[in-house]
C-alpha cells in the first residue's frame, strides 16, 4: 500500500487517484503514526516552501518523513514534496528544508 502524506498541502486526490488507476491501494495519511508501518510513501506539495515546512512541523510528519527515509524505504516527493527535501529554499526569503539532500532550492 502507498501511503500519501496529508499535511494540509498539496493535491492529495489527484495522487490517490493517479495511484488507484493504474492499480494501487493508496491511503490518505493524517496523522505521523500512521506513516510507521508505511513501505512507500508520498509527500506531494501545491504552495509555498515556507509554508509547507511550517505545516509539516505543526502536523508533526518532520520526523516520520526522516525515518522513513532513514530506514531507506521507497519514498517519493512530488514537486514541492521533493523540494522540501533539500537542506534550504530561497522562495520568499530563506527557509530551512528537510535537510535530507544537501543542496539549494532557487
Amino acid at each position: 500500500m502507498i501511503h500519501i502524506i496529508d499535511y494540509g498541502m498539496g493535491n492529495l486526490r489527484s495522487v490517490s487517484k493517479g495511484f488507484e488507476r493504474v492499480g494501487a491501494e493508496a491511503k490518505i495519511c493524517t496523522q505521523p503514526d500512521e506513516l510507521k508501518h508505511a513501505n512507500h510513501l508520498v509527500l506531494p506539495g501545491v504552495g509555498a516552501f515556507r509554508d509547507a515546512m511550517q505545516h509539516l512541523s505543526e502536523s508533526g510528519f518532520i520526523d516520520a518523513i526522516r525515518e522513513h527515509i532513514a530506514a531507506d524505504k521507497p519514498f517519493l516527493g512530488i514537486c514541492l514534496g521533493l523540494q522540501l527535501l533539500f537542506d534550504v529554499s530561497y522562495e520568499d526569503g530563506e527557509h530551512a528544508g528537510l535537510g535530507i539532500f544537501p543542496g539549494e532550492v532557487v
